[in-house]
């Protein structure tokens, strides 16, 4: 479907709301207090978080099943499933996602932007469809890509569909998707408090009460969904974590450092392979998965089988000790290679699991060589690679406040938010000045689509009332002034305009030729209270947006900016010109 299309489609929808639908089988009391729009809402966003973690459940196992029929439930597949199963299973996923699929291609949270800012909150139902039946494929044939990314636009598609059913307004189907989202996000991940912060900093990009409280709840009532019927139990077995001494920081930010270089590496790989895999001819497209799939079997075979799939067994194995530092530097390179060329060749799968494996395998590396050159530092291997699945969070996916809380989240231990904030700190410094544009935002450009920016918003500059204030100048009036006093100070201040005191704390103003016509009409002995009445002027603070100031300079001459703590005291004055020019100078700098 065209976006002129799925607009009209949004805009054909908004007329109506599910109380029209619904109507003839409740009361009107009942549905009086049910559909009040945020009510509703909020109750919507319960019964999709239900939905999508059932959903998300299903998709589990159907990633569960796909592994054990295909590369079999031995702990040490054949040489020839390795090499043949994923290859195969690439040739499938790439007529599906060719012919069938389209939708299917790419991770899944740039489709979910998409539909938030072009889309009016439209995601087909077929993408879900599709990304569930090709992401389970390829992720439990072997290919290094993870579930989550996949989980949020299923759950993003299921929302926007039940949206669209109920003929939700624009605004709330806007919103809907990113609700969806954070369900299906928080499912795959078993980490609601992380789901929400990333749907929110990467995703919508603002908060609301509403927002908020819908994608809580959506949420919360998916992973209470998940853990039902895959156990409470987190993903990893996380080992007793702590900081015990403070010279622990320098190997903490050496792991910063590390973590920040691999992001950069992860990032600017994909950034420069997928225009290059897509300029190729048309009939390679059908090869590429099956090619990338090749690849990361030969790794396997060569010894390094934990790089097939979403990897959290061998996670926890590296938290626990289980591999020499110099093997987990390996991994970690090679997880790198093996996940660039499953996603540049448009394999659908996400990137979440495979960031927090690189992360993990990297910071196990950092603390296991910190064991051996710096044997004073006490600090535990399991540790390092907690904090490291944090840093490549934090360092690729841009996404620091996620970072930090997915990984207390995951730990249940506030011990270690020092390092944690230190070492994702230094990897997202690093990454944002080797690598400007974030990964989601270079991905979206190439596909030629411009997606707002939650980096750029967060970076960008805010001018305030306090930029564009004048003076308040040495004449103030004052409502018992008359009239004619007044016309003769606004005559010597040179101004156009005046502020009015009109008590301690209220404030008006007034133009020299509203003046002059006042004296001319023989009211010049009158005071400014009598002809003005003690109508105010809205006022506004000095660290107030600029653009606050633009609801008021148009319908008044002059508008006071006060100090916060003193009411009355006038800081300054603002006109619609000094709004206008200081926005001018703003786009040359």
């Amino acid at each position: 479907m065209s976006s002129q299309a799925q607009t009209a489609v949004a805009d054909e929808e908004a007329h109506s709301g599910p109380a029209r639908r619904w109507a003839e089988f409740a009361p009107a009391s009942v549905l009086r207090f049910v559909f009040r729009e945020d009510r509703f809402f909020l109750i919507l966003s319960v019964f999709i978080g239900i939905l999508s973690g059932l959903l998300v459940v299903c998709f589990h196992y159907a990633m569960g099943w796909c592994q054990i029929y295909l590369l079999g439930t031995g702990a040490a597949p054949s040489t020839v499933r390795l090499l043949l199963v994923p290859t195969l299973a690439g040739l499938v996923i790439a007529v599906l996602v060719i012919h069938v699929f389209p939708e299917a291609r790419g991770s899944g949270v740039n489709q979910t932007k998409a539909a938030l800012y072009i889309y009016n909150g439209y995601i087909p139902l077929k993408a879900a469809v599709g990304k569930f039946i090709t992401s389970a494929l390829a992720i439990g044939s072997g290919h290094s890509l993870g579930p989550e990314d996949p989980s949020l636009q299923i759950g993003a598609s299921l929302a926007s569909a039940i949206g669209r059913r109920l003929r939700l307004s624009r605004d709330r189907m806007r919103l809907i998707a990113p609700a969806g989202a954070a369900a299906g996000l928080a499912a795959a991940f078993n980490a609601p408090i992380s789901a929400v912060l990333f749907v929110i900093e990467e995703v919508i990009g603002r908060w609301t009460a509403g927002i908020l409280g819908s994608v809580v709840l959506a949420a919360v009532s998916s992973a209470v969904v998940m853990r039902w019927f895959l156990g409470a139990e987190p993903f990893f077995r996380i080992p007793t974590v702590r900081m015990q001494q403070p010279s622990e920081l320098i190997a903490y930010s050496i792991l910063g450092v590390v973590g920040g270089l691999a992001s950069v590496v992860f990032s600017s790989g994909i950034a420069f392979l997928r225009p290059v895999c897509k300029r190729l001819r048309p009939w390679t497209q059908y090869l590429q998965p099956a090619v990338a799939g090749l690849l990361t079997g030969c790794i396997a075979v060569l010894g390094a089988p934990q790089v097939m799939g979403a990897g959290y067994v061998y996670i926890d194995e590296a938290m626990h000790g289980q591999f020499t530092w110099q093997f987990l530097a390996i991994l970690g390179g090679l997880k790198i290679l093996a996940t660039l060329m499953s996603f540049v060749a448009g394999t659908p799968g996400g990137m979440f699991a495979p960031t927090l494996f690189i992360g993990a395998m990297l910071g196990g590396a950092v603390g296991g060589a910190q064991h051996v050159l710096l044997p004073h530092l006490s600090g535990s291997v399991g540790t390092y690679a907690l904090v490291g699945m944090g840093v490549l969070f934090a360092g690729f996916l841009r996404a620091p406040m996620t970072s930090v809380f997915m990984v207390l989240e995951m730990s249940g231990n506030y011990s270690i938010i020092v390092p944690v904030i230190l070492a994702n700190t230094i990897a997202y410094v690093i990454s944002r000045a080797l690598q400007p544009v974030p990964i989601f935002d270079a991905l979206s450009r190439q596909d030629g689509v411009e997606l707002p920016s939650m980096e750029e918003q967060r970076e960008e500059d805010v001018l305030h009332v306090e930029d564009a204030m004048e003076p308040p100048g040495e004449v103030v009036l004052d409502s018992r002034d008359t009239v004619g006093k007044a016309a003769v100070l606004m005559e010597q201040s040179g101004r156009e305009a005046l502020v009015i005191r009109l008590h301690p704390s209220g404030w008006g103003s007034i133009t020299s030729q509203d003046l002059k016509a006042l004296v001319q009409t023989d009211r010049g002995s009158q005071t400014l209270e009598a002809v003005l009445g003690k109508d105010q002027v809205p006022f506004l603070h000095p660290d107030h947006p600029l653009d606050m100031a633009l609801r008021y300079v148009d319908r008044w001459p002059l508008v006071p900016v006060v100090n916060r703590a003193d009411l009355g005291k006038l800081e300054g004055v603002i006109t619609e010109h000094d709004v206008l020019e200081r926005y001018r100078d703003f786009g040359r700098e």
